[in-house]
């Protein structure tokens, strides 16, 4: 999955106003006592700043000009500087302590908002972003480190310590005061120019990234199907040409990096040189004093530093930003709210304790999609004993029906009920359902945890049979360890069609009343699919409740209710 800027939404993009995005406080609490020791460790350096800058003009140019030159007839002006500068060290080594300790709590902080905003997302929502999340969570939002203990408190220094600076340098010297006025915006100028060249240039950097390893992570997923196949020599020029896109568009941006860094030094220097040698003609020619003229020395440098490392620090912090304005657009989608579908908040739901599957009725349900509505006005009844097969073209919302049924899709218009109660995102709604998606859930530990997912107890002496039915058994037979097999997340060990067999065998063995199977058979054999149809008619008669999407004539031969789902515009 390519993912580009236009991954955040330009309505979301839009809110971030100025440098210091809003959002980042309002999802973060550490985010907001992290400004806050900024704010005072930036007003602290500012006046130690001036105070220093003051010492020592008056004790240079004292020497110079007066015969006071030991020790004693300048005790009281060391003791301030000295002090200045060791309040100065002590602030700088504070920030820089607090500031890591900090970045990193927002990061954390960050990583758990997202990660709970994306497991409360619906399925179909989830989907297409899976990566681009994956990849914000384990590397992108680190990128805000270089943000928040750099360009932030440079962004500080350079609302006080600039115009302060330039305040101090003008009751000193006006001329030197007024070149470093007209001077100061050649700096914004010209990063303006260089943010001109480089936009976008974060974003594709990421999009890079997410690409690269969404597909090396499916190639390593899929690699023991590849070597069964003998096809495992075929992608590795596929997964070359991606690294060398990425490392194309890293060196691009620190490329990038390092001339807007030199060029701000550069502009900084000549500045400051300018301010230097019209100071010291005045010196010459006896046009200003010696005091003036080395306090403004000495503070032209540190009104342009803060700009010139906002300059240097703003790119090094664009990597962060951009995977931050993702994150914060799944945040602003999702909200906090408890009780959207999904969510496992309320209490209330269909009876657990009923002993017969329930009656499901969707009642002119429209779901929205990006084309309009899939489901649209979807009518149908689906009760005990009965199988009802939900079809209809790709795209009209089948799928989308079943998670509106789970709770986990919200209707646009009508409603989902459960024995005349609408259907809610529970607890207690699903401990009733066994539920086989296009794409099944496997968790990270044995076959036997697997089972657990659907309520299957691995020693049930029926099981046997029903892996005879989907052919898990042969399966089985292949692995030493029979259901202590462990597998990684997703299912990593096994084939693609390994899991779908123990997908279908953890549904099929289930003992809840509602069963819920989207194109069950795709991946089987004809003998195998046979089998498995003799289960669900099995199931259905024995009282079950059974839906399922289908597209094969074999599926559609065995319902007992067929219902054809259309979708619809806007």
């Amino acid at each position: 999955m390519t993912v580009g800027s236009a991954a955040v939404p330009a309505d979301v993009r839009a809110r971030r106003r100025g440098p210091i995005d809003p959002r980042l406080w309002r999802y973060s609490a550490a985010a907001r006592g992290f400004l806050v020791l900024t704010v005072v460790t930036s007003l602290v350096d500012v006046v130690m700043v001036i105070v220093t800058a003051l010492m020592i003009g008056t004790v240079l140019a004292g020497v110079i000009t007066t015969d006071a030159r030991s020790l004693g007839d300048w005790a009281t002006e060391l003791g301030v500087l000295t002090v200045a500068i060791v309040v100065r060290v002590a602030v700088t080594w504070l920030h820089a302590r607090y500031a890591h300790r900090s970045a990193t709590r927002v990061i954390a902080e960050l990583e758990h908002e997202v990660l709970d905003a994306a497991s409360g997302l619906p399925p179909r929502e989830l989907d297409p972003r899976r990566d681009e999340i994956a990849t914000v969570l384990t590397r992108g939002l680190d990128g805000l480190g270089d943000y928040l203990t750099g360009y932030i408190p440079a962004l500080l220094l350079a609302v006080t310590l600039t115009p302060i600076t330039v305040v101090v340098i003008a009751t000193q010297d006006l001329t030197s005061a007024i070149i470093v006025v007209v001077t100061l915006p050649l700096i914004p100028i010209f990063m303006i120019l260089i943010g001109f060249l480089t936009k976008g240039k974060a974003d594709r950097t990421l999009s890079a990234m997410t690409t690269l390893s969404s597909q090396l992570l499916d190639l390593v997923a899929g690699l023991p199907t590849l070597r069964a196949l003998g096809r495992e020599r075929g992608p590795e020029a596929r997964v070359r040409e991606l690294g060398d896109d990425h490392r194309r568009t890293t060196m691009s941006a620190l490329r990038v990096a390092f001339l807007s860094g030199t060029v701000l030094e550069f502009l900084a220097t000549l500045s400051v040189a300018l301010v230097a040698v019209a100071i010291g003609m005045r010196l010459v020619t006896g046009g200003m004093p010696l005091e003036a003229g080395i306090i403004a020395l000495v503070l032209a440098p540190e009104a342009y530093r803060p700009l010139r490392t906002v300059g240097s620090k703003f790119h090094a912090a664009e990597d962060g930003m951009a995977a931050a304005e993702r994150a914060f657009a799944i945040l602003d989608n999702v909200g906090t709210d408890a009780t959207r579908p999904g969510s496992a908040a309320s209490s209330e739901g269909p009876d657990r304790s009923r002993e017969v599957a329930p009656e499901l009725v969707f009642d002119g349900l429209s779901v929205g999609s990006r084309d309009g509505y899939a489901p649209h006005r979807l009518d149908a009844i689906c009760r005990p004993g009965e199988i009802t097969a939900l079809s209809g073209p790709n795209g009209s919302g089948k799928s989308t029906a079943l998670l509106a049924l789970l709770g986990l899709a919200e209707p646009a218009e009508g409603h989902v009920t459960v024995d005349g109660i609408p259907a809610e995102g529970t607890d207690q709604w699903w401990e009733r359902v066994a539920w086989l998606p296009q794409r099944p859930v496997l968790l990270p530990g044995t076959l036997a945890d697997n089972l657990w997912l659907t309520g299957v107890d691995p020693a049930n002496p029926e099981l046997d049979d029903i892996c005879a039915a989907t052919g898990f058994d042969a399966v089985l037979a292949e692995l030493p360890d029979r259901w202590n097999t462990v597998v990684g997340a997703d299912g990593t060990g096994l084939s693609l069609g390994q899991r779908q067999r123990l997908a279908l065998t953890r549904t099929l063995a289930s003992p809840r009343e509602v069963l819920l199977l989207d194109e069950p058979t795709a991946h089987l054999d004809d003998a195998t699919e046979a089998t498995v149809l003799d289960a669900l008619r099995a199931r259905a008669r024995a009282g079950r409740t059974v839906v399922i999407v289908a597209h094969r004539p074999s599926l559609l031969a065995i319902a007992d209710r067929v219902v054809v789902v259309e979708g619809g515009v806007r």
